[in-house]
């Protein structure tokens, strides 16, 4: 009776413990999108007083950014940022010249991110292998490598905000572009993986230790 009674209690814990996490995911997940959707409209107006506007067709500016900031907020399960994020501004005779500046520009500053992300990782995860002074030299010429060409390697990068204004005979235009922490790590390690077993020479087990991350 006295196990039986211990079973049912037990039972009853978990019951009252499941939708409390559960609310209190949900309660943080409401009170995130508060503070997204009171940060989007202070910088929609701010924006929009500098006469900034969004092309035609596109989601109001307070939605685009609100969606921004819910993104900068958001993280993955180890509590690891989900999107790399770059912001970035250029003026250009043209729309077109502006815009393809402002792109180049966050995209330079999303791959100096993942750049610096990944080298850290690297950096940690590298006394684990054990390797000799001679290879670990040549793991970390190989990261200093990756991080000069992981723009060249990225994927599509995301468009969150995109605005624009007329200044004087130019354009002036803002974006603000994001990529997938996840998606960035993994391609991180595919092409660091192919370019230390051709430099580094280190063995499938010390290279399974040093892109564990």
């Amino acid at each position: 009776m006295k196990k039986f009674l211990v079973i049912i209690g037990l039972i009853l814990a978990c019951s009252v413990a499941i939708p409390t996490s559960a609310q209190s995911e949900k309660q943080i997940k409401k009170e995130l999108k508060g503070k997204a959707i009171k940060e989007a409209r202070k910088e929609a107006k701010k924006l929009a007083k500098e006469g900034f506007t969004v092309a035609p067709g596109q989601l109001p500016m307070d939605k685009q950014i609100e969606s921004v900031w819910m993104k900068r907020y958001e993280t993955d399960d180890e509590g690891r940022p989900a999107y790399f994020m770059a912001d970035a501004r250029a003026v250009g005779e043209t729309h077109s010249a502006a815009k393809l500046q402002a792109y180049e520009v966050a995209k330079i500053n999303l791959a100096g991110q993942i750049g610096v992300e990944v080298a850290g990782l690297v950096e940690t995860t590298l006394a684990n292998a054990q390797l000799n002074a001679e290879d670990a030299a040549s793991v970390t010429e190989t990261v200093a490598t990756f991080k000069s060409i992981v723009g060249s390697k990225m994927g599509r990068t995301l468009t969150l905000f995109e605005a624009s204004r007329v200044i004087d005979k130019n354009t002036e235009v803002t974006v603000t572009l994001g990529y997938n922490y996840q998606t960035a790590i993994d391609m991180a390690k595919n092409v660091l993986r192919e370019e230390m077993k051709a430099k580094a020479k280190v063995n499938a087990e010390q290279l399974d230790k040093i892109l564990d991350f």
